[in-house]
């Protein structure tokens, strides 16, 4: 993993780990009825945050890729998300040759309000040890930072949206859901936000050379977020589009995200 530090506005990643891979289909194409507007459609996006909250706790998968010039590199996850107190826990993979090695251990990321915690973090850190990033001071809010965008910060960005469109019926994974398409506004979202998440939406809003981001999401009966796939742009070294796909199943599994202690978080330089 790769960090690199940005301040200017179109520098969008303080902290972007950079690996290769290639999607492994993470969820199969949509059959979806005919384009349309769903009268609720921008309403139930906009809540989708909210929704989540009340349904407590689910499991998730996460993928993000990442392209420039002919280059694609691809950073999966998976884990568990307490919604009601917005804390998860994921197990980034990171792809077998990422960064030209045969084997990579996975990274452990605890995602807290304010706060994100990687162990084998690997970069001259202690395999023993956790690296804590303050994802305010992110110029991304950690959308793209730890490889795998945060499932509480992707719903509350929803509630940016605009110019939602229905675009129809599905299923995912046997469950009925309504597919929406539409861009939100990181800007907006940040000051409709809930408090918890709106220090690092704020950061974001600044740090991306655009505040709209394209976006499909499927909600299913219950108005519960299922699927989202948000498409960032940002400059550093050139253009970098990166597609950042979260799958969400399995609701009311119970999900414990334990902090390390102070003595177990690395206090020292991180190797760029």
């Amino acid at each position: 993993m790769v960090v690199h530090e940005h301040r200017r506005r179109g520098g969008a990643v303080a902290a972007a780990a950079v690996v290769s891979g290639v999607m492994a289909g993470l969820l199969s194409g949509c059959g979806a009825e005919g384009p349309g507007t769903a009268p609720d459609g921008a309403e139930a996006v906009r809540g989708a945050a909210d929704v989540l909250a009340r349904s407590g706790s689910a499991r998730a998968r996460t993928a993000m890729e990442m392209a420039t010039g002919g280059t694609r590199v691809t950073i999966r996850g998976e884990g568990g998300v307490d919604f009601r107190n917005r804390m998860g826990q994921l197990l980034v993979m990171l792809p077998a040759d990422a960064a030209g090695k045969s084997e990579h251990r996975p990274i452990t990321e605890l995602l807290t309000p304010g706060a994100l915690y990687m162990k084998n973090r690997g970069a001259g850190v202690p395999a023993d040890k956790w690296v804590r990033v303050d994802t305010t001071a992110l110029s991304d809010g950690n959308l793209v930072t730890g490889g795998a965008t945060d499932p509480v910060a992707a719903a509350e960005l929803l509630r940016g949206a605009r110019d939602v469109t229905y675009v129809g019926e599905t299923e995912l994974a046997g469950t009925k859901v309504r597919h929406y398409r539409g861009t939100t506004d990181i800007g907006r979202a940040a000051r409709s936000a809930s408090p918890h998440a709106r220090g690092a939406l704020e950061a974001a809003a600044k740090g991306f050379s655009t505040d709209l981001v394209p976006f499909d999401a499927y909600l299913d009966e219950e108005g519960r977020l299922r699927k989202v796939r948000h498409r960032f742009s940002y400059v550093n070294n050139g253009v970098i589009d990166v597609s950042s796909t979260t799958l969400l199943y399995g609701f009311g599994t119970p999900v414990t995200v334990q902090l390390p202690a102070s003595r177990d978080i690395f206090a020292g330089k991180i190797a760029e």
